[in-house]
This record gives structure tokens, sequence and C-alpha cells, in this order.
């Protein structure tokens, strides 16, 4: 949507290509992030990197600005009344698309497959938000505020059940591969619509109205962010094919699962009545015996004398080990 200098409201039919570039950024910045959990998903790095609080960080970030994104676009597109039809269509899209996902994850990784996860949320938070386009601002506003602190404020055990986990106000946090629960998220799509309505009026004739990407990199991300459906739904694949291909030609991170490897150890370790400081220098020990005697990173289960054979290296590390850390 975008705006001719001398013209006041904006024109639904007219895209503002800054909105289309900021999408475009946010896509950028998942398919790196998308990329980086691949990598360690593959072992072609030492961990997962994408796991780690930088990087969850990271992921809290990129989903936030989509869904700011999201409370903006539904000004922009429905501020002048609502455009029913393109509206129902772009959620059946949506909607679609996240069954989709479901169905593909339920599939690929049973254990954490996504039930209810970025678009599951968008779909849902257009619906939701779509009434306080044509409330005062204010509104949005304290709703947003209410949204995002009731996951802090609100508990009960009933939240803790399955069907319930799509809400996001119970205690535990559900193994699936990308989970955007309503609250606190819906929040940021109320947010999104607060800044769209203080702003609109302003935009019309702006220069951020008129402005358009001439440079090929930003014509690239606002035509992906024009179209940022069908690049979220490509990129993944096409991420984890290419990736397969080279973790194929270049084997897995000689390190790779090696530090979730340590911690598990001294975990199970301490837990069994190990002495902290031998349960680390045995993890260190047997890690290097298991690479040694060629038992580490194959990523198939041990055979009856595999196992056998890496229980007794860990056995000796850890005698060893209990004689190292022993004070004098």
């Amino acid at each position: 949507m975008s705006a001719s200098p001398t013209s006041t409201p904006l024109r639904p039919s007219r895209r503002i290509d800054a909105v289309d570039l900021a999408r475009g950024t946010a896509l950028a910045a998942m398919a790196a992030y998308h990329g980086l959990w691949d990598l360690g998903f593959l072992q072609l790095t030492p961990q997962n990197y994408a796991l780690t609080p930088p990087g969850r960080l990271a992921a809290h970030g990129i989903a936030g600005a989509f869904l700011l994104l999201v409370g903006v676009g539904l000004v922009l597109a429905n501020g002048d009344g609502v455009r029913w039809r393109l509206f129902i269509l772009r959620l059946a899209r949506i909607g679609g698309a996240a069954l989709l996902i479901t169905v593909a994850t339920r599939i690929a990784f049973p254990q954490s497959y996504i039930f209810f996860g970025i678009l599951h949320c968008i779909a849902v938070s257009s619906l939701l938000g779509l009434p306080f386009v044509f409330l005062p601002a204010w509104v949005a506003a304290l709703t947003a505020v209410g949204v995002m602190l009731a996951p802090h404020v609100v508990a009960h055990p009933l939240f803790d059940a399955p069907e319930f986990y799509f809400l996001g106000l119970g205690r535990g946090l559900p193994d699936s591969n990308d989970w955007v629960p309503l609250f606190p998220w819906f929040g940021l799509v109320l947010a999104g619509i607060t800044l769209a309505q203080l702003l609109r009026p302003r935009l019309a004739g702006s220069a951020l109205a008129q402005w358009r990407a001439r440079n090929p990199m930003a014509r690239g991300a606002a035509f992906a962010g024009r179209h940022s459906l069908a690049v979220y739904l490509v990129h993944q694949p096409v991420l984890l094919a290419l990736l397969t291909g080279l973790v194929t030609l270049t084997g897995p991170h000689p390190k790779a699962g090696l530090a979730n490897f340590r911690k598990d150890y001294v975990a199970h370790c301490t837990r069994t009545g190990g002495e902290a400081g031998a349960c680390r220098i045995a993890a260190r020990c047997t890690a290097d015996a298991l690479r040694r005697e060629g038992l580490w990173g194959s990523g198939k289960p041990y055979s009856v004398e595999e196992r056998a054979k890496a229980q007794g290296l860990s056995q000796r590390c850890y005698e060893a080990a209990e004689g190292t850390a022993a004070p004098p």
C-alpha cells in the first residue's frame, strides 16, 4: 500500500515498499537463524548454537518483528474498512500453510513437531486482532500490555493440559521445534496495531510512504517481503537439502555433540553418587576414549559388544579420575 504525493488517505490497493523491506529483512534474519539451527541439527557445528541463550534471544527477536509487522499490516490493509474477500483468502492461506507445517513436522520430527508455531500464531492473532483495528489506540495498547504480562501473573494447573499449550499460560515448556503461544506473542500484534494507528495519519504523503526500493538488494528484500509466506514455506526445505548434501561430503564436525555429552555425563555421574570434580575429568577422558576407539559420532545405536566396551572405557576413566581428584 502506498500514497501518491497529492492524496490524503492511504490507498489500500498499493503497498508501502518500506514495510515490505522490513518484512524481507525479518525473513533474511529468520533464514539465517534456521540455517544455524540446521547446522547444529546435522552436526556440522560442535553444538547447536541456535539453542544457546543468545540463539534463543535472536529467535524471539525475529518472531517478535514478524508479529509486530502483522499488526501494522492489519491496520494498513483494513483501516478504511475490512476487505473481507482478501482478508479471508489471506487467513485461509496462512491457516492452510500452518496445517501443512504441522503435518510435515509430525512426520519428520514426531517427538517435537510444530503444533502452534509462528504461522499458527499469525493466523489466530490476525482474527483476534481485527476488531482492535477499529478501536481507539489506547485500547489495543492496554490489551497488549495485559497479554504480554499474563504468563507472569496467571497460573493454574488447568493450563498445563496439552490442549491448552497454545495459550502459553502453563508452567511447562512443550517439546516443539517452533512454539509461539498466544500469550505473550499476541501482545506484539496488538503493539503493531497501536503503532500503525498512531502513525497512519502521518504516513500519507510522507517520504516513507513514497519511498521505492531502487537498488537490487532492497528490491530483492521487498520482493521477498511481498511473498513472505512462500519464502517461509520454501526456505527451510531448501536449506536442509543443501546442508544434508554438505554433511554427506564432509561428515559431521569432529566435536559435534561433545559439550552436551560432557554435560550429560557429569549430570548422570553426580546423580549416581560420583564426586563432581572426578565426574568432570572422567567426562573428558571418556569422550576422548570413545573417539579414539571409533565409538564416537557414528549416529548408530551401539551393538551389545560396543556398549560393553563403551561402559568399560567410562568405568576406567572414572576410576582414574577419582584417584586424580582425591585429596592427598
